[in-house]
């Protein structure tokens, strides 16, 4: 049997446009799904929020106004040192989410990446978050950045 070389190098491409993991959900609370960001789809521009340290213990607060007719709340905490443990807690004005840490999509790798989502549309108003120094070794710098569609 001949295989061409052209069909062959179109199965590969095929192949690798489809994506390797899927979102999973971490949560499931009043409507709401919460679940890991599949890196293969586009998100969002990202607001980003803060840059800042944070010790043991600490918590920061940080809020973003979501506008009404939104779906999705994206939340991304990066502080990129897996030896340090943060935690994000979301509150939408109808419900507290969370808390969520770095093992909540499966990997330790000083991250959380999460889709808030509701098919019947994300609460608007003032979404607060908190993120908890949960387990700390002097200072930890991180990024928080949000985004709503």
């Amino acid at each position: 049997m001949k295989i061409h070389w052209l069909a062959l190098l179109l199965i590969i491409g095929a192949a690798l446009m489809v994506p390797s993991a899927s979102a999973k959900i971490i949560e499931e609370k009043d409507g709401y799904i919460v679940s890991t960001v599949d890196k293969s789809f586009d998100l969002p521009e990202m607001v980003r929020l803060s840059s800042g340290s944070i010790s043991q213990d600490e918590t920061k607060w940080f809020t973003a106004y979501v506008p009404a007719g939104k779906s999705s709340f994206f939340a991304d905490l990066n502080w990129g040192d897996s030896s340090d443990s943060l935690s994000l807690t979301v509150y939408a004005p109808d419900c507290t989410l969370g808390p969520y840490y770095d093992s909540a999509d499966g990997q330790i790798n000083g991250r959380i990446n999460i889709r808030i989502s509701k098919s019947s549309g994300i609460a608007s108003g003032l979404w607060k978050s908190k993120v908890f120094g949960h387990s700390v070794s002097g200072v930890q710098s991180f990024s928080y950045s949000t985004s709503a569609s």
